[in-house]
């Protein structure tokens, strides 16, 4: 699979962006000088400084320890991210799950990871993929991650259908039918909070 994204190295440049969305609020037929608007140009410059950080992010996961375990699972792990196709919201949550080859990762370093690949112009697909190949790669066994999105450009325009959007990406082991079945009972059984094992 070819990579067609620019390398994004440095900050933005947030005074262009300003320009941009002022220009952007005169098309649409509104005053930018407006009471309410006068800000919003430097506002969005800022949020999208924050919302697009995942280009010059790193995900740590050379932060690793020595230990022995079966499986490790993050749940539920928030994302935001941003549709190429629209540039609308789409969010949910992410489960991580990777059998570790006698190390594993920092607890925070798969949230870093998710933001990694998360804050930036994405669909989910990719997404879900970005996150199971960077894993993969590390001294793992296997790993699997699920999303499950929803997304605004689906319910405020175009078809605006509730539904949610489920992707799944696996690696090495859970290739496997059972252990990935195995897992997947472990990420979404639940009993007063309690898993069943």
């Amino acid at each position: 699979m070819t990579n067609n994204r620019v390398q994004k190295t440095g900050t933005i440049n947030k005074n262009k962006i300003e320009k941009l969305i002022r220009q952007l609020l005169v098309e649409l037929g509104e005053n930018p000088n407006r009471e309410g608007l006068i800000g919003t140009p430097k506002r969005i410059a800022e949020m999208y400084e924050e919302i697009f950080s995942g280009y010059k992010m790193n995900s740590e996961l050379d932060v690793s320890f020595s230990e022995e375990t079966n499986a490790i699972i993050a749940r539920d792990i928030q994302f935001y991210s941003m549709c190429e196709h629209h540039m609308l919201p789409f969010y949910g949550r992410i489960h991580i799950a990777y059998v570790p080859n006698g190390k594993v990762f920092g607890l925070s370093k798969l949230v870093r990871l998710v933001e990694k690949y998360s804050r930036r112009m994405q669909i989910q697909e990719r997404l879900t993929t970005e996150i199971a190949n960077e894993v993969s790669k590390r001294e793992v066994s296997g790993v699997i991650v699920i999303a499950e999105g929803e997304h605004l450009c689906m319910k405020m325009r175009g078809v605006r259908n509730n539904n949610s959007i489920m992707t799944i990406a696996y690696r090495g082991v859970f290739e496997e039918k059972g252990i990935r079945e195995n897992i997947l009972n472990l990420i979404y059984t639940r009993q007063n909070n309690i898993i069943n094992l």
